[in-house]
């Protein structure tokens, strides 16, 4: 049996805890939450994606902006509640200005997402390339501010030391200095949520920032940082073969298993000096 009060990203469970010895406990532990949010385009569904609870105006932003619907705070009229949902705290409309092609919008979507989703409706990645150009960028991250990226996404992670089950995206600058980051039960959320934010208060692009997640890097993390114009995406664990060579082919630098002492460069390491 759970229970949470209305959009909160921790629920409260009683689980049965058993270790080696045979001995168990009854007791009480924090979960991550899971729920659908809806996104709305005026009043017409456009897409469902899994997430935890939280920043979900920046979601439903950032996920617009990842996919090169919106490019400016300019297109978005009005951010709200869909009144008309049964579920309005699991749903985010937005309406654009007018003048805006949704019939075009719509035709460029294959429909619901998940958490777990790949490609998260993108037809090919022919129109990915057709829509965002290859990042050309000089600013650089010396290695030893680099390598404190982990600790201090790390240190911020609140829902994840309650629950241990979330990922996370942080947006760095330059000298490794955290400015925000956000937690979710998905990946691309995590990163969409904090793509979102930026876009909302006035820091889109974001071309002179260090992206930091805290799990592996697969296709639509360097997807999604492409129209953010994030040059440098760093993960405490692997890439994927399609991240690297997405990565090779966009002009990104691409750096894995960040720890402690080391790092793997995949791509483009010239933004990284010694």
């Amino acid at each position: 049996m759970s229970t949470k009060p209305k959009n909160d990203p921790v629920v409260k469970s009683t689980i049965v805890r058993m270790d080696k010895s045979g001995s168990v406990v009854t007791q009480s532990d924090k979960i991550a939450v899971e729920e659908p949010l809806e996104i709305r385009i005026g009043n017409e569904p456009f897409v469902v994606t899994m997430r935890t609870p939280g920043n979900d105006e920046e979601l439903a932003v950032g996920f617009l902006a990842s996919e090169g619907i919106i490019s400016n705070r300019s297109q978005i009229k009005k951010l709200s509640q869909c009144a008309t949902s049964p579920t309005p705290e699991n749903t985010v409309r937005i309406d654009l200005a007018t003048g805006m092609d949704l019939e075009g919008i719509k035709s460029n979507r294959l429909g619901a997402i998940a958490a777990s989703c790949g490609v998260c409706g993108k037809t090919s990645i022919d129109l990915i390339h057709s829509q965002f150009p290859r990042i050309d960028s000089k600013i650089e991250i010396a290695r030893n501010s680099l390598l404190q990226l982990p600790d201090r996404l790390r240190a911020s992670q609140n829902v994840f030391d309650q629950t241990g089950g979330l990922h996370s995206a942080g947006i760095f600058d330059i000298e490794g200095n955290l400015l925000f980051q956000r937690e979710d039960v998905g990946r691309h959320n995590a990163l969409d949520k904090v793509i979102g934010h930026a876009f909302l208060n006035d820091l889109w692009p974001l071309k002179n920032h260090v992206l930091m997640v805290s799990g592996r890097v697969a296709f639509e993390i360097m997807q999604k940082a492409l129209p953010a114009r994030i040059a440098i995406v760093a993960a405490v664990s692997a890439p994927s073969s399609l991240a690297i060579s997405f990565a090779l082919e966009n002009g990104q630098t691409l750096v894995g298993f960040l720890r402690q002492q080391s790092f793997n460069i995949y791509s483009h390491p010239q933004r990284i000096s010694r």
